[in-house]
């Protein structure tokens, strides 16, 4: 006998778990020495990221305008930001790496800090001076911690293209009383020394260069001197590096008797051809530890990178390249659509890396001891269209290890959901639009605007090289006439089979893919053409999605004709396999065309997601429509099944995520993190984790939290039943004072209400006192309350105010409050409550608290008043009215209702006069 399965619970919650947004879309890129933090600019923020999460920090405060120049200081403290307002903003930089959502703001701000844009900076090794080059040709050197100028040196012919240091760090081989020397280069194509140690020049400029080095034709790009002072590397546009030798003498002054006068004339010693524009040129550390290096002389080695998109290692002495990190581009067009030369390196000898800033906006970190890529970093994915799921290694505990992204680009992008490492896919031509996955999650497949698919398996990795993963083509699949626009893989994990692409040209093609090996050698190995089995001629208009059965058995096509198609899938194996579709059904109903298609996993239905904005379940047996799904505002442009079946997951061209249940055919949960359309979607396989990816270039890790959710409310309702029990405890106790302030705690003016209407009650009893309220307890409370407490007791005083019924409990509580309190004090509690808001969100906390409430107190006085008036002037009429009856019973009776009247009247008077004195 079978044993019935439990239909699981229903799926309510999804919070943001973690997000990829952009980090980096222009402009300069710094990172700290030890490379644990990088500092990037997106538009006109400023952020500082993780590295090893990939996860954003912070943020720094700017001004709105673009980020021309940024450096850090040596010893990782300030941030020192330059932006095309000519200002400079000097940052302290968060020692911690928890992330806050607070702007860090600048603790020192230059108004003008240069005459036009800066577009270069650098620190001194001892994080004491910052020079700066703008566009008019003017170095200026700041002293950072006392916050002047100390040196201007103007006479660049033209915009300053690099600059450095020279200050020795290596003592051991220099004369320790070298002094401190500025390195500048400019469009002139001449590279200045200038000596700072020589005094300040102050703002005249009239200090000449100690040497001026010509030997390049072209802009100098990159500067950098050796930690002894001896050797000045420089490389240009001119594809050349220029070696100097920065401790050659002139001649007219080697025979005079040693002294502090020396001339300083440094020398070309080398002039090495790169054979590509230079961009970035740098040092290695003598130290640096590099694999293609074995010559004991090999002591002047550095790198290169520009145009070609890799960086290089070179030999400064045999002027040979020792060693390439990254994939040489050869051909490199203007109108080539991804343009991947560098535009600048950072060496970090700390960790023996360097990290190369491509012009498609990626940051990629090489290790120079293993001669590997450790870590990419995307820094902006533009519009993302689909997404898919995928696992590297079969492992158990593995699965959904990567995720793979089509953006609006010829490449695909690959991230590792556990740290955000991304590598790049190369092979389309033209933009990547559909991705999907074989059963087991290890071979990627994807369709594309050069008409054809390919297929993508992971790169064997090699052993002792740390963060070495990849994916590799293996399979091409070419024969559509038009855009490969939808694809599907199949969903029965027995090994690769077919594959179905759907296209503009109106047609399915079925391709063979028993020869696609599941692993790849390399990243640019072998790759297999596949053979097409059938082609059918299946929609009047653009096939917009594809799906197929989990049982293999079934197709569904989705396209713009407002339909969507079954087709029985007739697969024989064999050395010869062959393959053809069936058309056995057609769904109709959706006024607008089909964007979506799935089978559901369990159940014999299918969801469909319309320009109509509604999502479709329709039955496999008779092809009709058993539900429509209606919330979405615009096209829904995903759907995907969750929870065995019993639920639905979509997204939409009005940036919303919803999650439904399909029993009741209602929306359980919203899910909104993105500003535009949200193209994909995808469902981890224990369906935890929802990924979904929109047009403004965020990618957000949707993470079912309905167990956190529903453990959270047990215990808030727990919390709130003990709570409950102490109120009443208190109250038969006759405890007002933590009764109030319990119900103050609770948020429950309700409860309050009651007790002071009970404690009001109280004053014709035996218990009653001569105190305000009538219980000398509840006086003293209201005299000592908190100052938050107390603006939130004058809230509910001010809701119960509105209301006749409760207005003479409102009033007797007001004059009470301001018998007992004064004016300054209630002032000071909507001062300190304003401050405990502050200290809750981080806020700064002012100083005057008394004056920082006054706007609140306001509100409330003013909402105070009306009612007031009003329930005066309603008493007042029935004082009026009750003479008439005092006359009336008096001619009656003969005065017998006088003393009675009297002391009604004197009841009256009470109410009258607190309403006076509020």
């Amino acid at each position: 006998m079978a044993v019935a399965q439990a239909r699981p619970k229903l799926r309510t919650a999804f919070k943001n778990a973690r997000t990829i947004s952009p980090l980096y879309t222009s402009g300069p890129v710094t990172v700290t020495p030890d490379g644990k933090r990088i500092i990037t600019c997106v538009a006109e923020d400023v952020l500082l990221t993780d590295v090893a999460s990939g996860s954003e920090i912070c943020r720094f405060s700017g001004d709105s305008q673009p980020i021309s120049s940024l450096c850090i200081t040596p010893s990782t403290t300030h941030l020192l930001v330059f932006t095309s307002s000519l200002s400079l903003r000097i940052y302290e930089i968060p020692t911690t790496s928890t992330p806050s959502k607070k702007l860090v703001q600048p603790i020192r701000t230059v108004a003008r800090a240069h005459e036009a844009p800066v577009h270069v900076c650098k620190v001194d090794p001892t994080s004491t001076y910052l020079a700066s080059g703008s566009a008019d040709g003017v170095v200026k050197v700041y002293d950072i911690h006392r916050g002047f100028v100390t040196h201007v040196f103007k006479g660049h012919g033209g915009v300053v293209s690099a600059i450095t240091f020279n200050y020795p760090h290596d003592s051991s081989s220099v004369n320790i009383d070298q002094p401190m020397r500025l390195i500048t280069a400019s469009v002139d194509t001449r590279i200045r020394i200038f000596n700072l140690t020589a005094g300040a020049t102050g703002s005249t400029g009239s200090s000449k260069p100690e040497a001026v080095l010509e030997g390049h034709v072209s802009v100098p790009r990159g500067l950098d001197v050796s930690a002894d002072g001896k050797w000045l590397v420089s490389g240009g546009r001119d594809s050349v590096v220029l070696i100097w030798d920065l401790s050659s003498e002139s001649k007219a002054q080697s025979n005079k008797k040693k002294g502090k006068n020396k001339a300083f004339s440094p020398t070309l010693v080398k002039t090495i051809p790169t054979f590509e524009r230079v961009e970035a040129v740098g040092l290695l550390s003598p130290e640096e530890d590099l694999a293609g290096s074995t010559s004991a002389s090999s002591k002047i080695r550095f790198y290169t990178g520009g145009e070609k998109g890799s960086v290089k290692i070179w030999d400064g002495r045999e002027g040979n390249v020792l060693f390439t990190l990254g994939e040489e581009q050869n051909q490199v067009s203007d109108d080539q659509e991804e343009q991947r030369q560098i535009l600048d390196i950072l060496y970090l000898p700390l960790i023996s890396n360097v990290v190369s800033v491509h012009a498609d906006q990626n940051i990629v970190f090489h290790s120079l001891t293993t001669q590997s890529l450790t870590r990419q970093m995307i820094g902006y994915n533009d519009e993302i269209v689909d997404v898919s799921f995928l696992t590297n290694e079969p492992a158990p505990g593995k699965r959904d290890s990567q995720i793979a992204l089509a953006t609006n680009s010829s490449l695909i992008r690959v991230y590792s959901t556990s740290t955000l490492d991304a590598r790049l896919l190369e092979g389309h031509s033209e933009i990547v639009l559909t991705l999907d996955h074989s059963a087991d999650g290890r071979i990627l497949a994807s369709g594309s605007k050069d008409r054809s698919a390919r297929l993508w398996a992971p790169v064997v990795s090699i052993e002792g090289h740390e963060g070495d993963w990849g994916y590799g083509c293996v399979g091409v699949c070419e024969g559509h006439a038009e855009s490969v626009g939808a694809i599907a893989m199949a969903r029965n994990d027995s090994g690769l089979r077919f594959l179905f692409t759907g296209s503009q040209d109106r047609t399915i093609k079925m391709w063979d893919l028993t020869n696609v090996p599941t692993t790849c050698d390399s990243v640019n190995g072998d790759v297999i053409r596949c053979k097409s089995l059938t082609t059918f001629k299946a929609h009047e208009k653009d096939i917009n999605s594809l799906d197929v059965s989990p049982n293999d058995r079934l197709l569904v096509s989705g396209s713009q004709d407002r339909t969507a198609k079954i087709y029985e899938i007739i697969y024989n194996a064999g050395t010869s396999p062959r393959g053809e579709l069936k058309l056995i059904g057609t769904c109709k109903g959706h006024k607008r065309g089909v964007w979506t298609v799935r089978f559901g996993r369990t159940e014999r239905v299918l969801a469909t997601g319309s320009g109509d904005k509604t999502v479709k379940l329709w039955s496999l047996d008779d092809f009709s429509c058993l539900k429509t799904f209606e919330g979405h505002t615009n096209s829904v442009l995903r759907v995907d099944f969750l929870n065995m079946g019993m639920q639905l997951v979509s997204a939409a061209s009005d940036g919303l995520v919803k999650l439904w249940n399909i029993r009741e055919e209602e929306c359980i949960a919203t899910l909104d993190n993105h500003e535009d359309k949200v193209w994909a979607l995808a469902i981890s396989h224990d369906e935890r984790t929802i990924v979904s990816g929109a047009a403004d270039s965020v990618v957000t890790f949707w993470e079912d939290c309905t167990e956190d959710e529903e453990a959270e409310k047990e215990a808030k309702r727990a919390d709130m039943v003990l709570k409950d029990q102490d109120f009443v405890n208190y109250l038969s106790l006759n405890d007002y004072k933590k009764a109030i302030q319990l119900a103050l705690a609770m948020s429950q003016p309700g409860r309050l209400l009651s007790l002071f209407k009970n404690v009001r009650s109280s004053k014709d009893g035996p218990s009653y006192d001569s105190s305000i309220t009538g219980q000398s307890s509840v006086d003293e409370v209201l005299r000592t309350l908190g100052g938050s407490d107390l603006a939130k007791l004058l809230r509910y005083v001010r809701d119960w105010n509105t209301n006749a019924k409760n207005s003479t409990v409102a009033q007797e509580i007001l004059f009470a409050i301001f018998k007992l309190r004064s004016a300054a004090d209630v002032a000071r509690a909507f001062g300190d409550e304003t401050q405990e808001a502050a200290f809750a969100d981080g806020a700064k906390i002012l100083e005057s608290g008394a004056n920082v409430g006054g706007t609140a107190l306001k509100e409330l006085v003013d909402a105070l008043i009306p009612y007031t008036e009003r329930h005066l002037s309603r008493m007042e009429r029935l004082l009026q009215e009750s003479y008439v009856v005092d006359y009336i019973l008096g001619e009656m009776d003969d005065g017998l209702f006088d003393g009675q009247l009297v002391d009604e009247d004197d009841d009256m008077g009470v109410g009258s006069s607190i309403l006076a004195c509020v």
